[in-house]
C-alpha cells in the first residue's frame, strides 16, 4: 500500500520463483531486494519509465515475460498479471537466478 493508504501495485510469486529464491546467496537476495524496493516498485507506483540500471526488457522466447537485472549475473523474470486493484498493477514474479533461468523463464 502506498503512503496515504492508496494501493497501486500488487505482487505475487510464481511457484518456481519461490523455489528459486532459496538458491541465491544472502548477498544476492539482498541485491535483488534492493533493486526491487528502491527502483522497480517506485517506478511502478509513479508510472515513470523503469530505471535504466534495471535493464528491463522482454524475454524474446516468451511474449509477455520481462527480465530485470539485479546484479552482475543476477536476473529475475516477471510478467504483468490481471489487475486486482482498480488502476493498479499486478506483478507475477516467475524466476530468479543467473542467466540460466532463461532456459525456462
Amino acid at each position: 500500500m502506498l503512503p496515504g493508504g492508496e494501493p497501486r501495485a500488487r505482487v505475487r510469486d510464481h511457484t518456481r520463483f519461490t523455489t528459486d529464491l532459496d538458491r541465491p546467496t544472502p548477498t544476492q537476495r539482498h541485491r535483488f531486494r534492493h533493486a526491487v524496493l528502491d527502483a522497480f516498485v517506485p517506478d511502478l507506483r509513479t508510472g515513470r519509465p523503469f530505471h535504466p540500471g534495471l535493464r528491463i526488457k522482454g524475454v524474446r522466447s516468451v511474449p509477455g515475460v520481462y527480465e530485470l537485472t539485479w546484479g552482475p549475473d543476477g536476473r529475475a523474470t516477471w510478467s504483468y498479471g490481471r489487475a486486482r486493484i482498480t488502476g493498479g498493477r499486478h506483478i507475477v514474479w516467475r524466476r530468479i537466478g543467473t542467466h540460466g533461468i532463461f532456459a525456462r523463464p
